[in-house]
């Protein structure tokens, strides 16, 4: 199931899975596992109605025929393009960050090969949406880049995120997330293009700042206080 088993659950079983993984995300947000697992779990009404939108779409049925994966093998040539590019950008943004394309966790909870590779592909433009935006990997930019995420798939889970990243904000972080972040995400996640019907990886060489405004896309403002982590 997208390089994992297929897990067949019952309702009850679902909800266990839930109610656990939202538990141990809570407690460890490094879990990737677990908030991927409380996605699944919770979202599927939300995938169903992203592939209802991707089917109306020229670009999105191209990604559903085609099923791209954002893994290493396939967009290792972002690595090559002129710095200018949209892929060169997602290269800088992972490669400053040692991360690798090919370390999210696999779907597991879904029915279908369809949904399942929907759930996989919105945990894989995470790192797009990152570079598009302009947002930082800390706890705040997860969480705002979480409010983009429920603004334009409604998942549960993102939301579930961005409540349990502010209960662990300093005083200081979440004065600045729900006054200079928050109202940005909400503004930004309506504003631009529907983001899950985008084939990302057709559009690598076109120069950020074009597809920005093409997407309809504003990147996150400076924070007024950079000494905030």
């Amino acid at each position: 199931m997208i390089g994992g088993g297929k897990i067949r659950l019952n309702r009850w079983q679902q909800a266990a899975v839930a109610v656990g993984s939202a538990v141990g995300a809570l407690l460890d947000p490094r879990r990737a596992d677990l908030i991927a697992a409380l996605g699944e779990t919770t979202g599927k009404p939300a995938f169903e109605r992203v592939v209802e939108r991707m089917k109306k779409s020229p670009e999105g049925r191209a990604v559903l025929l085609e099923r791209p994966r954002v893994i290493a093998a396939q967009v290792g040539h972002a690595w090559d393009l002129p710095a200018n590019t949209f892929g060169a950008a997602y290269a800088r943004f992972m490669g400053s960050r040692n991360f690798s394309p090919d370390d999210r966790p696999p779907v597991r909870f879904m029915e279908t090969e369809e949904l399942a590779y929907v759930a996989m592909r919105a945990r894989e433009v995470h790192d797009f949406w990152h570079t598009l935006f302009g947002l930082p990997t800390n706890l705040i930019g997860e969480s705002a880049l979480k409010v983009i995420e429920f603004e334009q798939m409604c998942l549960p889970m993102c939301l579930m995120s961005v409540v349990g990243g502010t209960v662990r904000f300093t005083e200081k972080q979440r004065k600045l997330f729900f006054q200079h972040y928050f109202p940005w995400a909400i503004r930004a996640g309506m504003q631009s293009t529907d983001l899950m019907c985008v084939y990302y990886e057709k559009h690598f060489q076109e120069d950020l700042e074009d597809v920005r405004r093409k997407w309809g896309i504003t990147p996150a403002p400076a924070a007024p206080n950079q000494n905030v982590p």
